[in-house]
């Protein structure tokens, strides 16, 4: 069966490699406490923008937010006269939470996420106990992506593609010819995003990035993580389809499924969960909101104890 979605990005992706005009401008906020980089992607002809995978600074210890990593980003759009017309999601994040809703609040825009959004949602909401009111439709988002889907920030052109596997819900969102590849890959040296959440799939998650490496080698990938594998004194969080192809040290070109998959379940037993899954699912999984307050105008995170 002809993979439609993936054929016509990557005659998008040629496209922008023909014509500059169709490249977006992009700039990266790496966010050191979650490891994580949020991206502003804009037009450089008509200004319009999307912020990817905002953070909201939390501490644990206390339960308290602050918004200095959102803030960067709305400085930035603000000195550069961008119009923010999406806040997109790749995941629903275990390591960090969204901060889109106080982007939103401020800039403007729509909340994206994939459609799958809802497996997730059905999953957490029962682990957290989270009763009826909390709808599980994915109605927290302003749109709900499935594969293929094209959208525009601007002149560009934009497909989202659907890569489950670290989660059910992961999806890569190609922008004239960069891909926003979230927790599916990593830089060449740091291998692979996990599969042992649930939902997740080693198998499903080959495959998927089989699907982002068949783009063409000139496509830029801009990463979610990043961590300074071994030997690497600096972070980086941007290669490309060939480097990838060429040095990923998990899943380059000869490593087949069955080595990947046994490779991948055999670190995830040994992976200690993100310190911050708790919070993060549990308020992700509501599009970046807390939970409802209680009768004392406080909102609470739950913990479930010896649940997982």
């Amino acid at each position: 069966m002809a993979d439609t979605a993936l054929q016509a990005a990557k005659e998008q992706i040629l496209r922008a490699r023909e014509d500059k005009s169709l490249r977006p401008s992009i700039a990266g906020f790496f966010d050191e406490a979650t490891n994580t980089v949020t991206y502003v992607v804009h037009d450089p002809k008509s200004r319009k923008a999307a912020v990817i995978d905002s953070v909201l600074d939390y501490e644990a210890a206390s339960g308290r937010t602050s918004n200095g990593s959102a803030d960067r980003v709305i400085e930035y759009v603000h000195s550069n006269d961008l119009e923010v017309v999406w806040h997109i999601e790749t995941h629903a994040h275990a390591d960090h939470i969204s901060a889109a809703p106080y982007l939103q609040e401020r800039l403007g825009g729509k909340l994206a996420i994939g459609r799958d959004i809802i497996k997730v949602q059905d999953v957490f909401g029962k682990l957290f106990n989270a009763g009826t009111e909390f709808e599980r439709d994915g109605s927290q988002f302003d749109k709900l992506f499935v594969d293929g889907e094209t959208f525009r920030i601007g002149e560009l052109e934009g497909i989202a593609l659907h890569v489950p596997g670290h989660t059910p819900a992961d999806m890569a969102f190609i922008i004239g010819d960069a891909d926003f590849v979230g927790d599916t890959i990593f830089m060449p040296d740091f291998g692979t995003a996990r599969a042992d959440f649930p939902g997740g799939d080693a198998g499903q998650l080959f495959r998927s990035i089989r699907r982002i490496l068949s783009l063409p080698d000139e496509t830029r990938l801009f990463l979610c993580h990043d961590y300074k594998a071994p030997g690497r004194d600096e972070y980086a969080w941007e290669s490309t389809v060939g480097q990838q192809r060429r040095e990923n040290v998990h899943v380059k070109d000869g490593v087949t499924e069955e080595e990947f998959v046994e490779m991948r379940n055999r670190r995830d037993k040994d992976l200690a969960m993100p310190k911050l899954i708790m919070p993060s699912v549990q308020v992700n999984i509501r599009g970046g909101r807390l939970p409802d307050p209680e009768d004392n105008g406080v909102s609470y995170i739950k913990i479930p104890v010896n649940a997982v």
